[in-house]
């Protein structure tokens, strides 16, 4: 198979990709972290496809909840913090993934399911945690953080 290479375009929009994504994640997790009294109880009483019994039981649980809020937060920020300083990226992609997979799993965009929390449009089983879903496994795919980022500052020291 003959190897690609990618032109300055493309690999500026993968950095900035892995900006936009990253910042999205840090807000959140800084939004939720300056609140103070977040809590991710509404969210999951909302479930209500196959892993609902779970996540009602998480919600019901204070000093689980209390865990949950905890490592979501900082999940967020983490994560946030990886992709837009380029550090350990995979890994945070990987987190990424994980964690709106949870998301999705708990309150999915289908047909039949209505939730009392007000959803940001219309969805048939495409929302936008699903696209930025997409969006970190092409940051895993392709590796922007040895163009532009603390991983390729890293990869140097750990070659020689």
């Amino acid at each position: 198979m003959n190897e690609t290479r990618l032109s300055t375009f493309q690999w500026t929009t993968l950095v900035t990709l892995r900006m936009l994504v990253g910042w999205h994640f840090l807000y959140e997790g800084v939004a939720k972290l300056l609140k103070g009294n977040w809590s991710a109880y509404g969210f999951l009483m909302e479930s209500k496809w196959i892993f609902a019994e779970y996540f009602h039981a998480l919600a019901g649980n204070a000093t689980v909840l209390s865990v949950v809020n905890t490592m979501n937060i900082w999940g967020l920020i983490l994560i946030g913090l990886g992709l837009i300083m380029g550090l350990f990226t995979r890994i945070a992609a990987g987190g990424g993934i994980l964690l709106i997979l949870l998301y999705y799993v708990c309150n999915p965009p289908f047909v039949g399911l209505f939730y009392s929390i007000p959803m940001e449009g219309h969805y048939l089983f495409v929302n936008k945690n699903l696209v930025e879903l997409g969006a970190l496994l092409v940051l895993i795919a392709i590796p922007s953080q040895q163009v532009a980022g603390l991983d390729r500052i890293l990869y140097k020291l750990i070659k020689k």
